[in-house]
């Protein structure tokens, strides 16, 4: 590589992304008729009668990434006797002026989701939608879908609602600063401060969320942890990839959604309206997690058991916290994709074994996700906002396009990761890493480095190595282009 592309490592990968994109079927770029479609749209959408309830003094606030600008979703808690909580979750209501049929409604039917890229992200929509007049900007009034629950001192969750509102986010807040505050590391972010209340609210919200995660990981729902990798550039030189940790702030959002989305999907149930939901069905290849457990002195039951597959991640975390990561990754091979299926009235969908939730839909990010807009347009017209959107074939068609493209989108993001991670270490050939074996087969042998955090393949291994094993390689290539990286044995 030329020392002027040494300069130019985002061009580089934005040129890789692009490419695959359209290997991949997705569209990078909007028609013409979806650029004009948005050149005609002059501002957020206002209420078009006073069925809308006004919550704007409310001390909402939104927590996002550091730089997230697609803002989904706000927050907002109420202390209620006995030690119970209301939470209120904002959602964006982005059909206002996206409509069903529309240019610009075509092109997110097609991609079905935004792609996060090291080179380029390709949003759903424009970004000046769905970074300003859809988005719940701070300081801006919007019209949002809002859903309420409460959470009992026990974690439980209870009475909810559904309705339409008016919204102002108070403050644009990022996880990391939030976390650090919560978990006492780190000062009180000035925007929180700013806003008189708002810091007692987020602790009420952290409490909250809290309680829903523990009730969430009694019941079974499983605590993965898997190695997320985010590029760090310098202007337009790949200097790093940063692992990306869950924490507290993340908690709030995290567990706010898992229960907004099943509230939704009780919601619809109840009107007797078809949905989409988001499953993870029962593993197929339990027996192999079983395998794996009793490699680790753990008995987990011949038949799929959610709570005991918890139980072994728990004492395994604690046993090995370094190569936890790995062996969340193979569970989560092991457990089988997610996938988007229909429920129609007075049927029974297969739930999600990882969530351990029955109910469960996709509807907190219309801005990022086809099927959070599908759901947004189906429960606004449950509450009358207009007639059935979508007949049976119609929304069987799109969970079907909904889980087909969001697996290319997902290849697209693993590609241009490699080659982001083939790009970081090309100019580091011959040097030795630390790493731990993350897959032995016949087919290959697979290392991650733990620093950074870059998995390549082993050429030639010697010895009886295994998935875990810790092991000393030295670099000896890589292929930006295709996202190769191989190592052999230092």
């Amino acid at each position: 590589m030329s020392d002027q592309d040494d300069k130019q490592h985002r061009a580089i990968l934005r040129k890789i992304a692009r490419r695959v994109m359209l290997e991949r079927g997705l569209q990078p770029d909007f028609s013409a008729q979806a650029l004009d479609e948005l050149s005609r749209i002059t501002g957020p959408a206002q209420a078009a009668d006073k069925s809308n309830r006004d919550l704007r003094n409310l001390l909402w606030c939104s927590i996002d990434n550091d730089d997230s600008r697609d803002l989904d979703q706000l927050t907002v808690a109420q202390a209620l006797p006995g030690g119970a909580t209301r939470i209120l979750v904002a959602i964006a209501d982005v059909d206002a002026l996206v409509k069903k049929g529309s240019a610009l409604d075509e092109h997110a039917h097609r991609n079905t989701t935004s792609v996060y890229t090291a080179g380029e992200i390709f949003p759903m929509l424009p970004e000046r939608l769905s970074t300003d007049l859809t988005s719940l900007n701070q300081d801006g009034d919007r019209l949002a879908n809002v859903i309420e629950f409460t959470v009992g001192a026990d974690g439980t969750t209870g009475a909810s609602d559904v309705y339409r509102a008016a919204v102002r986010n108070r403050a644009k807040l990022a996880y990391n600063a939030v976390a650090a505050w919560l978990e006492g590391t780190g000062p009180m972010p000035e925007a929180i401060g700013k806003v008189p209340g708002l810091d007692a609210n987020l602790r009420l919200q952290d409490a909250a969320a809290q309680k829903l995660k523990t009730i969430r990981h009694t019941h079974g729902a499983l605590n993965l942890e898997t190695i997320e990798a985010r590029p760090v550039f310098a202007a337009e030189v790949l200097t790093d990839l940063t692992v990306d940790t869950m924490n507290r702030a993340k908690d709030i959002i995290q567990d706010f959604m898992i229960a907004a989305n099943g509230v939704t999907a009780r919601f619809l149930a109840s009107k007797n309206v078809a949905s989409i939901r988001r499953i993870v069905r029962t593993p197929k290849r339990w027996e192999r997690i079983v395998d794996i457990a009793a490699e680790k002195n753990v008995t987990l039951p011949a038949t799929p058991d959610a709570r005991a597959l918890e139980a072994f991640l728990v004492k395994a975390r604690e046993e090995d916290p370094l190569r936890f990561p790995d062996l969340s990754l193979s569970v989560i091979k092991l457990l089988g994709p997610g996938e988007y299926v229909v429920e129609h009235p007075g049927g029974i969908s297969p739930g999600h074994f990882g969530l351990a939730v029955k109910d469960y839909t996709h509807s907190t990010a219309p801005n990022r996700r086809y099927p959070d807009l599908v759901t947004l347009r189906l429960v606004k017209a449950a509450l009358g906002a207009g007639g059935t959107p979508y007949g049976n074939d119609e929304l069987e068609a799109l969970a079907a396009h909904c889980t087909e493209e969001e697996d290319a989108a997902k290849k697209v993001e693993r590609q241009v990761e490699k080659s982001a991670a083939a790009l970081l270490l090309e100019s580091r050939v011959g040097e030795v890493f630390d790493g731990i074996v993350t897959g032995a087969a016949d087919k290959g042998t697979w290392v991650r480095i733990f620093r950074p955090p870059v998995e390549g393949r082993l050429m030639d291994p010697r010895g009886d190595l295994d998935v875990g094993h810790t092991i000393r390689v030295r670099l000896v290539d890589t292929d930006v282009d295709r996202g190769y990286i191989d190592f052999k044995q230092a």
